[in-house]
Formats: C-alpha cells, structure tokens, sequence
C-alpha cells in the first residue's frame, strides 16, 4: 500500500473530548502503518508543523456562535446569516485547499465537521471541495444533530440536508454505533462502516507513580474519602445528577470528581449541579482546569494531571448518561481497571452488553439495589478485582487498537484506490 499524506480536519483537535482523543488513535495507527498525519481544525494541540489553524474554524469563533444562534433558536433566519454563512464557506474552503495544497495531501478524514453543525460554514465548505475536487475522504462520524434535542429546531433544513452528513457516493462514511449505520442509511441512502472506539488494550497503561499519588492531597481529597469519577463534560444527557446521588446514599466520606468542563453548551447545567450538590450535602468538585490527556502546569504553576492519573485513582468510575455515540469513558474505565456505574444507554445495550461486559447497570434512577451492589464492591476489592479483569480481556478482544487497525487499514486502501491516490 502506498505511504499517503492524510489530512485530519475538524473544528477542534485538542483536549480531552472525544472527537480528539479517537482522532488521535486512529492518527497513531495510521502513522504506525507508515503514513504521515496532518491536522486542520480551529483549534490544535498537534504538532506546529503539522498543523493548519484556521480560528473561523472552531465552534466558539465569534462569528459561528452568532450563526449557530440564529439557525438553532427559531425556524427564522435572517438574511445578514445567509449572507455570513456563505461568506465564511467560501473562505474556509479556500483555507481546506491551502491545507491540501500545503501538505500534499492524499486523503481527507473529516471528524465530525460533517456530522453535528456546530460549524455550518465549515460542513458546506468541505462538502463543496470534496464535490469538486473528488479527494478521496473518510467522514467519521461521532454523533449526529438527529441525536441531539439542540438542534430539534432550527432554520437550517437546506444546510442540514446538504452537508451533515452529505449523501455523496464517492464519499467514505464511518460510524461508532449500528443504529448510526442505520440512520443515515434511513436518511441519506449511503452505507457505512462501522468501527467503534478503541483503546490501546494490548498494552496496559502505565503503572501510577509519584505524580499520581499527589492528586487526592493537591485537590483537597481524603486518604479516606470514596472517590467517584466523572470523566465527562458537564452537560444533561450525561445526568450527572444521578452520581451525585449515589453520593449521597452511600453514607459514607465521598467525593465526585468531575475532570471535564461544560464546553459548547453552556454553564446553566453546571449551576444546576453545584445547587443541587449542596442541597444534598454532597461535595463535588469541578476540576476540568487541572486535567488534560497529558500532564502539564497551569499559568499560576499548579500541576495539570492527565486523566490517568485520575483514573488511578478512582475508586468507582460514574457513568450515568442517558445518550452515547458509543462511550469513551466506558472503555477508559475498562482500560484502567476500575468498577463502572453505568446507564444502558442504547448503544451500550446493542452494541456493548452482549459483548458480556460486567457492570453495575440502571435504566432510569439509582434504587437501593444499586447501592448496595455498589458497597459490595467498594468493601469486597476482590470482587471488584474479578470484574474489571474480566472486562479487560473482553475489551481487548473487541475495541483494541488491532481490531481499529484490521477495519481501518483496508478501508484507506479502498478509498485511495477508487480515488486514484
């Protein structure tokens, strides 16, 4: 197989969301059969010589949160928003054609710009330069705006139609879940491939060190507190609430920690927590400004953990969201060996839990049943210890870098020989 330039394109490639921590899996696996990866996105923590930034890109520029407030509040938009949009398309796309140019590169994977319109102008950019220039490209898709109760009403059906997700038959699609397959086959004709999240599972993460010992005393936590993690964004389809439940009926010294910020949604969620917290006596602590994925320091020289360390040191990981492109937070947990309270979100219960994964799993609230299965654990460590090995060799059997690397090798290959590369 020829060695490709391949170009990564999103609206953000950095930190700890999901969309950049799975682009950066399948970059490492691309690299390691030889290719040469090179990013575009509004905002990048990749190498600088590999990078394209471009700040219209991002989600959070002025101008595009000034877009998306108008198509995704009414059914009305405005003609200044029609003109801005094309505007805006018309020059990231020049932008996208200076990043190929640039770099020569072979082939696009576009993360998610081409799923969830949180970048309008970007979607209909890289739909038209891929209409012209028929570049062989992957549209990895992480989750969809159909998912998502935001953008129920809108002002956008010309621009959802055209370009979240395009229905271009030279195009690669590529979901983390069945019913995404189903759906865009249901809404634009297209098939696609499924490849779910990974995690590097034939080999196991490092083993914690002195850095990682200093966390609970640096963040104020207790030698005797339990420590519940919540390695997610602060927004409602992850219910949070329901951890800071189980925090409170377990009786005992607890601690929530919550390693994510808010994000793109706002912070009316995270007020609500913080009240709702206090109300039941609970102490959470919203850390998103002192974890990354790698180490680091803050401006005011405090230290920056990873979310390994963070992992290391849970002691049940709390994972109760009501909707999930597939759970990266579930395979971490799996990854480092920890005890998981999840919900049977639905692409946990068609695509995960046949699988024979060994949770302690709730539909809608946490009843007594599920405290005590929780205590059982935290009292009986050997019995948490059997689950959690369990769960890794089911992992490694089914969401290891190999199983990514035998679906996503030959669908490159594919791709450049249908596009000629």
């Amino acid at each position: 197989m020829a060695k490709l330039h391949i170009g990564f394109i999103s609206t953000r490639l950095a930190g700890t969301d999901g969309v950049s921590l799975e682009s950066a899996k399948w970059s490492q696996v691309l690299e390691e059969a030889g290719h040469r990866c090179f990013y575009f996105a509004g905002e990048l923590d990749r190498p600088a010589q590999l990078s394209y930034a471009v700040p219209e890109a991002h989600f959070k520029h002025p101008l595009i949160a000034r877009i998306n407030q108008d198509l995704f509040d009414d059914i009305y938009r405005t003609p200044v928003t029609s003109e801005t949009v094309a505007a805006l398309r018309r020059r990231l796309k020049q932008h996208v054609r200076c990043f190929v140019e640039r770099f020569g590169i072979d082939l696009l994977i576009v993360e998610n710009a081409l799923s969830l319109p949180m970048n309008v102008p970007l979607g209909l950019a890289l739909t038209e330069y891929i209409t012209e220039t028929r570049i062989p490209t992957i549209a990895h898709h992480h989750d969809f705006y159909w998912e998502r109760p935001r953008y129920a009403l809108h002002a956008a059906e010309d621009y959802l139609k055209a370009a979240f997700p395009p229905a271009m038959s030279f195009l690669q699609h590529v979901v983390i879940n069945s019913y995404a397959a189903e759906q865009v086959a249901l809404r634009t004709g297209m098939r696609s491939a499924l490849i779910p999240n990974v995690m590097p599972f034939e080999t196991p993460p490092p083993q914690p060190d002195e850095i990682t010992a200093t966390l609970r005393p640096e963040l104020g936590i207790g030698g005797d507190e339990v420590l519940l993690l919540q390695p997610t964004r602060i927004v409602p389809r992850k219910r949070i609430e329901r951890a800071i439940e189980l925090a409170r009926k377990l009786e005992r010294p607890c601690c929530l920690l919550i390693t994510h910020s808010s994000g793109d949604e706002g912070d009316a969620y995270r007020r609500y927590l913080a009240e709702y917290a206090e109300l039941l006596g609970v102490r959470v602590l919203f850390a998103a400004e002192r974890f990354n994925h790698r180490r680091g320091t803050t401006a005011d020289g405090r230290p920056i953990f990873s979310l390994a360390d963070a992992y290391h040191q849970a002691d049940l990981v709390t994972y109760p969201s009501t909707l999930e492109g597939f759970g990266n937070a579930f395979l971490e947990a799996i990854y480092y060996r920890k005890p998981l309270l999840m919900s049977r979100y639905e692409t946990f219960k068609t695509d995960i839990q046949p699988k024979g994964f060994q949770v302690i799993a709730f539909d809608d609230f946490i009843d007594n049943g599920i405290v005590r299965a929780v205590r059982e654990l935290l009292d009986h460590p050997e019995k948490a210890r059997a689950m959690v090995e369990t769960n890794y060799r089911l992992a490694r059997r089914h969401f290891s870098f190999t199983v990514l690397r035998k679906r996503l090798c030959p669908l490159v290959s594919q791709c450049c020989e249908a596009g000629r590369c």
